[in-house]
């Protein structure tokens, strides 16, 4: 992390009686902070000042047995909304939280939410202003950051594709030699042709990567593509896949004193992954049948089976199956005499 040059004018000074986490998260939370920040790069912008620069600069000297979890997320774009429905579903909702806002609070008084660009979170994670991070693996491997990559959260799913013009006549990735390549991801750009062994120019473009063959600067793009839409809008033809992305839960790989609660906010997100994959069967089986239904139902060590108290002779019988086998499994049950079925969304499941 580069230094931060500046004085504050004596009004503005942190005294020493200052210097601790309950005053630093007083400062974060009660004073909006618009920003349009890079701690890697060392620039900021302000409307609101105060303290803001030196309480930043603190956020990394602040005693690892003291401080809080930082946890950083997307401030906006496409990864925000799930990321935000992701934490509340798994129990950590984001309160008080908006875009004007650099923190939030959340249900646990030892952990924060900190708002940065996507692209940022990677150094952020790793040089320690926050001790876990969400974001997408091609930003990860775009910055070439120190970071453990905990989690894959199977959302915000993209591939950087390889795309010339429509009339162009490159039909693959080798015709590309000694040719230039405009993208937004200059480093992965640069490794895919190296391990192909063709040398190409890569031309850095902060966005509108799309123009950049119409207007004569590059050859071909490799750009973010999630469904081929913009491509087909701006008349270019896929070449080949580059990378392959979704978004993941990474870690500060020295944050060794707070593994065991970033363990628990693994596991906090992990149980709602596994969930969404599974759903609750309940219903009630005729004591003739209960053999043929529990050879029909697979569930997580096989199903859980009660006495019903009834002038029939019947039990309950619940499950937990695969989401995708539900409407196979629920028309063999039905034929095998089950009735009462409930299908029931599960919320979390811990392992």
């Amino acid at each position: 992390m580069k230094t931060m040059k500046y004085e504050l004018r004596p009004q503005y000074q942190i005294r020493d009686d200052m210097k601790n986490p309950f005053y630093i998260n007083w400062i974060l939370y009660e004073n909006e902070l618009i920003t349009r920040s890079n701690i890697s790069h060392g620039y900021f912008f302000f409307i609101k000042p105060l303290y803001a620069m030196k309480v930043l600069e603190m956020l990394t000297q602040i005693p690892e047995a003291t401080r809080m979890i930082r946890i950083a997320i997307p401030n906006k774009g496409r990864l925000h909304d799930p990321t935000v429905k992701l934490f509340k579903e798994a129990g950590l909702p984001v309160l008080e939280g908006s875009s004007r806002k650099l923190f939030a609070k959340t249900t646990d008084p030892e952990m924060i939410f900190l708002f940065a660009r996507a692209a940022d979170i990677p150094e952020y994670v790793q040089d320690g202003a926050a001790d876990v991070g969400i974001t997408g693996l091609d930003l990860i491997d775009e910055t070439d950051a120190e970071v453990e990559v905990m989690l894959d959260l199977h959302f915000g799913r993209a591939k950087l594709v390889l795309a010339v013009p429509e009339d162009s006549e490159i039909k693959t990735a080798e015709d590309l030699k000694n040719m230039r390549v405009a993208t937004e991801f200059p480093n992965i750009t640069e490794k895919y042709f190296k391990n192909i062994d063709i040398p190409v120019e890569v031309i850095k473009v902060s966005g509108a990567c799309e123009m950049t063959p119409h207007v004569g600067i590059a050859d071909a793009i490799v750009d973010i593509s999630s469904s081929g839409t913009t491509l087909v809008t701006n008349h270019l033809r896929k070449i080949t896949d580059v990378f392959s992305s979704s978004v993941y839960l990474i870690s500060n790989a020295e944050s060794s004193q707070r593994e065991e609660k970033i363990q628990h906010i693994k596991t906090a997100l992990e149980s709602v992954l596994h969930a969404k994959q599974k759903r609750y069967l309940m219903m009630n089986v005729p004591s003739g049948k209960l053999e043929t239904i529990k050879d029909i139902l697979p569930g997580l060590g096989g199903p859980t089976v009660m006495k019903v108290e009834s002038k029939n002779s019947t039990h309950a019988v619940h499950a937990v199956i695969d989401a995708d086998q539900v409407f196979a499994i629920v028309s063999e049950l039905k034929k095998a005499g089950a009735s009462d079925i409930l299908v029931v969304p599960i919320e979390r499941m811990i392992p």
